[in-house]
């Protein structure tokens, strides 16, 4: 089902958005602003229906909050150091928009367009949006494709495609956030597993420093489940971003049948579990969600959702030498991505 609201967008047109239902009464709401996913209610065993996804109370909220919710994140999901990397000999410089460093595509990235709706049905939305020559910095022009899926298992299939005609970086994500409570409570109730051996140390600004660190005999040891209060800002490299915020380079090493992480809510009973063809995940614990608007009157605060961002590890484009694929696109290659989140009423 697809409606237009009465609001109008940035480019004086209706925001569109597109209902998916499944035969066992999962309902997912998007949107073609950003690519952006608003909702997902699950049918619970005791009848009621929950709230698994953090969003805001209307569309045209989500212009108006810096979190990124739901957002289709491009061409290069986050942080790129100093908005500079070398390709083939050549410094490319891209526009910051965290400071002197660029974050989750800079200023206008995908998450800030209206992607084209190429076709939907009851259960698929897939979304289009072309990426001109010099975009945000980045040489050639993109053709990105977004198709979102709900299947009959209960899973949220989200696949990336892209293609360039220049040689660029490519990385792209949606940056969704859970509280499998259904409420605005705090998310580091949530028990977590993240099937990961490394982390990725980062300064102050998110920036990786030292390369990859093993999990064992950390707070960032997460491969049996525990809640993320356990060891919650127990040392300096949560402490610097306030908490969680970090890649992980998964066991699966792109293998999307295998799951690489599971959430339970804090009351036991909602499950998910995620899958992903991407290298790493950035788990974020909500550390700066103070103020973020919310479906209620009163806004998120911090560590009130957690994001799984499925994505290569941060700053890859200067670090060639880490274990995982290239994360340069070059003309004739496909970009690929696919991750699902799978829910479970318990």
């Amino acid at each position: 089902m697809l409606r237009e609201t009465p609001a109008l967008a940035a480019d004086g047109q209706p925001y569109r958005v597109i209902t998916l239902r499944n035969a066992n009464g999962v309902v997912v709401t998007l949107m073609d602003w950003g690519a952006t996913l608003l909702s997902a209610r699950i049918p619970m065993k005791d009848g009621s229906v929950r709230e698994a996804l953090l969003g805001c109370a209307s569309p045209e909220q989500y212009t108006e909050q810096a979190a990124f919710l739901g957002a289709s994140i491009g061409r290069y999901a986050n942080r790129i150091a100093n908005s500079r990397y070398t390709l083939d000999g050549k410094t490319v410089e891209l526009a910051p928009s965290q400071g002197q460093h660029q974050l989750h595509g800079g200023p206008e990235g995908f998450d800030k367009r209206r992607w084209a709706i190429a076709s939907q049905n009851p259960t698929e939305a897939v979304f289009i949006l072309t990426s001109p020559d010099g975009d945000q910095g980045y040489p050639g022009e993109l053709q990105a494709k977004a198709t979102y899926r709900l299947t009959e298992d209960n899973r949220i299939s989200i696949e990336y495609r892209a293609s360039v005609d220049k040689a660029c970086p490519v990385n792209l994500t949606n940056h969704v956030y859970f509280n499998l409570d259904g409420n605005q409570t705090d998310v580091r109730n949530h028990k977590l597993q993240l099937l990961a051996d490394a982390y990725l140390p980062v300064d102050e600004s998110g920036i990786p420093h030292d390369g990859l660190k093993d999990v064992a005999n950390t707070s960032f040891d997460f491969r049996e489940p525990k809640t993320v209060a356990q060891d919650f800002l127990s040392d300096d490299d949560q402490k610097k971003v306030k908490g969680y915020d970090h890649a992980f380079l998964l066991q699966a090493k792109g293998d999307a049948s295998k799951v690489v992480a599971n959430v339970w809510s804090e009351d036991e009973k909602l499950q998910m579990a995620v899958y992903t063809s991407a290298p790493a995940i950035q788990f974020y614990s909500g550390n700066y969600l103070d103020g973020t608007l919310s479906r209620s009157p009163q806004p998120y605060a911090a560590w009130q959702g957690l994001a799984l961002e499925s994505e290569f590890l941060p700053d890859s484009p200067n670090h060639p030498e880490w274990p995982q694929p290239d994360c340069v696109l070059r003309p004739g290659e496909e970009y690929v991505s696919l991750t699902e989140y799978q829910f479970t009423a318990l």
